[in-house]
This record gives structure tokens, C-alpha cells and sequence, in this order.
């Protein structure tokens, strides 16, 4: 079975993975028990190219306890090239040079045992 633990798994070696509907090609990101299509359980890993660009995001000036240093950071939606969209951090871009269309490339964060989605310059 395919689970959020493989896509992270995947995510800290530098691979962006989705899983495709071997019923009805649906491709979907992150994994999901059911496909929303056809509501099978019959996924596939599949890589992604990681290459997409900024559809929405917003600036977080007021960060989550713990996070006051990286303030502000943004956070944007990312539609990527193979049709999905992901949530994402966005890194080595400053705030002020964020624009919707922006075209920007996977990049993971990782910090000792976590890892975040990221997305940096194209």
C-alpha cells in the first residue's frame, strides 16, 4: 500500500512521487486510501517532475510558536506541469518576488527527522 509515510520517504531522497489510478488514470497528490474518481483502490507510484508554478500562496508574517525566526515565509498552492497541485513551502525566493504563474521546481526541506514539501527557484 502506498501511504503518506512512502511519499515523505520519497520526498527526503529528492523524489516527488504520485500515485495514478491503475483503473482509471486518475493521478493524485499526496496518497490517498481512494481514488476520487473511481473510487478503486488500485494505485501506482509514479514520478513527478517536480517542475510546476505558483497558482495562489500567501506571506506568513505571524508564524506557529516555535517558527518566529523563519518569519515571514510563504506557503503557496503549486499546479505542476503533469495537471496535480500541491501545497508547498517556498524557499531561496524572496517574498517580495512572489507572483501567481511564478514557475518553480521541488526542492525538500529537511530538519533531523522531518520533511516538508518545498518549492524553490525553476
Amino acid at each position: 500500500m502506498i501511504t503518506l509515510q512512502t511519499f515523505f520517504e520519497e520526498a527526503r531522497a529528492g523524489r516527488l512521487t504520485g500515485i495514478r489510478c491503475q483503473r482509471c488514470a486518475e493521478l493524485a497528490i499526496p496518497p490517498k486510501e481512494f481514488c476520487p474518481s473511481c473510487h478503486q483502490r488500485a494505485w501506482e507510484l509514479v514520478p513527478l517532475a517536480g517542475h510546476g508554478t505558483i497558482s495562489s500562496f500567501t506571506v506568513i508574517r505571524v508564524p506557529p510558536r516555535g517558527r518566529a525566526p523563519e518569519a515571514p515565509y510563504a506557503v503557496a498552492v503549486v499546479r505542476l506541469a503533469e495537471g496535480v497541485s500541491l501545497l508547498g513551502r517556498i524557499v531561496d525566493i524572496p517574498v517580495d518576488e512572489l507572483r501567481i504563474g511564478l514557475p518553480v521546481k521541488f526542492r525538500p526541506l529537511v530538519n533531523e527527522d522531518q520533511t516538508v514539501v518545498g518549492f524553490g527557484p525553476a
